[in-house]
């Protein structure tokens, strides 16, 4: 396992608000309330670790098909459904929504190899990623790969907690599957919009592993 190059200025503020509150409190109360001191240390010290361990990447054998599309991200499958995509298609679409918990690890990954043919940043609101109208009023980042004669959208949300979205994507870019563009800090969603029709191997609620688990198998 390493760790995401997001994560270095939070760790290491993180790190430094630890130590800097730890050594004040053992110093103050530490003669008279010691059990006090040992408590917020433990607390303190649990809450570093989590944000730690919010920016790793774990060591995992990736899913690679040219005839597949892998999961974008980690988390849960909460929508899957037909859409009219506004930003991009301008039709119907085939979504699939991956909500991603701050438990999650929060490395995005793309979904099929090829082309980079649209990416754009749209500001927007924080509602909650579970509401419906998150996808087109909040803040996200929409990109399209195109392969051959398909083009799959990844939208990359975010929600009430997550407030910085990275996309390292740039448009006329080749992009191989599995491979890492993007991070969201902190939980949100990352939606697919496939063409309609596709074949969708994963259910409701499933719990799917970025750059693993097959998301939809084109035809």
């Amino acid at each position: 396992m390493t760790i995401h190059r997001e994560g270095y200025k939070s760790i290491a503020i993180a790190t430094m608000i630890f130590l800097i509150l730890n050594l004040l409190l053992f110093w103050q109360l530490g003669s008279s309330l010691l059990w006090i001191c040992f408590i917020f240390l433990v607390l303190s010290l649990g809450l570093v670790l989590f944000i730690v361990s919010f920016f790793r990447i774990p060591a995992r054998k990736l899913t690679i098909n040219e005839g597949q599309i892998i999961a974008p991200a980690d988390g849960k499958v909460v929508v899957i459904e037909e859409t009219v995509d506004v930003e991009y298609f301008k039709d119907k679409r085939l979504q699939v929504s991956i909500f991603m918990s701050p438990a999650n690890v929060h490395v995005n990954r793309n979904p099929l190899s090829g082309e980079v043919v649209y990416n754009q940043y749209h500001k927007g609101k924080y509602l909650v990623a579970w509401n419906p109208k998150s996808s087109t009023e909040n803040e996200r980042h929409s990109a399209v790969i195109k392969k051959g004669y398909t083009e799959v959208l990844v939208k990359q949300i975010a929600g009430a907690v997550a407030k910085r979205i990275c996309n390292y994507l740039e448009v006329g870019q080749k992009v191989e599957q599995g491979s890492e563009f993007g991070f969201i800090k902190f939980g949100s969603r990352v939606d697919l919009l496939l063409p309609v029709g596709t074949k969708i191997n994963v259910q409701m609620n499933e719990v799917v592993k970025g750059g693993v688990t097959v998301i939809a198998t084109l035809s």
